[in-house]
């Protein structure tokens, strides 16, 4: 039997497998990696968008007035938009994958567990740079975070600590609300317990330049304890110094390593 031949006149385009393995090749692994990560975070970013899109038109999951609500709602928004990328996910991450290398995005490293990841209460928008978590603050919380940009500026050149940091320890501690009060009392923008604002000469935990102020004092005195050491003196601004200086370090409790995190990973977003 004689086999068909397909007749390719000179005209009629010819697939060149060696071209094409040299186009799916130009990748080296490490950058396939880097785009895996950036088209998954693309997608998540994409994702989050949806959410606040949804939130905002039915005032959020806690609802506009909840204390702390927007805090929480944005913990919720980062983490399932995370989840929902990691897994199936909307697609648009596999199909920029392949645009770009070629290839499938199931074959290329998974950005699910990039290291650290594991050590954090909740799932951030994105990675700098520098590969390091950023926490992102919702626009609720920036919005009131504005207001107090002043007495935080005023407060950091007084005490000698990063207008940042300040920022950032004020979004963990109460995501900028200066009526937050906690269940064992902590009170206001920097969440000061009565004892602990009456020896920093705070009189009123309510006034929010006499609760910043305050709280960048104990600030300022806990990086000096700690010889600058920031994880130190915010693991000491958590759980109290004094388990500090007894665990000779961070101590091993989840919340403080929680809010070491939250609190640096804020730190990260005001330094982009």
């Amino acid at each position: 039997m004689n086999t068909p031949r397909i007749n390719i006149d000179n005209n009629t385009p010819k697939l060149n497998i060696n071209n094409t393995k040299k186009l799916h090749s130009r990748y080296t692994k490490e950058q396939k990696q880097k785009l895996a990560k950036a088209t998954k975070g693309f997608e998540s970013m994409l994702t989050s968008l949806m959410l606040k899109s949804m939130q905002k038109t039915s005032g959020g999951m806690f609802g506009d007035k909840s204390l702390g609500g927007d805090y929480f709602s944005s913990m919720f928004e980062n983490k399932i938009s995370s989840f929902i990328a990691d897994k199936k996910g909307l697609g648009v991450a596999k199909l920029l994958y392949k645009k770009i290398t070629g290839e499938e995005l199931k074959t290329a490293p998974t950005v699910s567990n990039l290291k650290g990841i594991n050590n954090y209460n909740i799932l951030n928008l994105r990675h700098n740079k520098n590969n390091k978590p950023v926490v992102v603050p919702s626009d609720t919380s920036l919005n009131r975070l504005n207001q107090y940009v002043p007495i935080i500026n005023e407060a950091s050149k007084l005490f000698n600590v990063d207008k940042d940091l300040i920022k950032s320890v004020i979004l963990a501690e109460s995501a900028a609300n200066g009526k937050a009060i906690s269940k064992v009392k902590a009170k206001g923008l920097m969440q000061l317990m009565d004892g602990t604002a009456k020896d920093l000469g705070v009189n009123n935990v309510w006034d929010s330049k006499e609760n910043i102020f305050g709280g960048t004092k104990y600030l300022s005195q806990l990086l000096e304890q700690f010889n600058g050491n920031v994880n130190f003196a915010l693991a000491g601004y958590n759980a109290g110094p004094r388990k500090v200086v007894k665990s000779n370090g961070i101590p091993e409790i989840q919340e403080t390593k929680n809010y070491i995190n939250r609190v640096l990973g804020y730190l990260n977003y005001f330094s982009e």
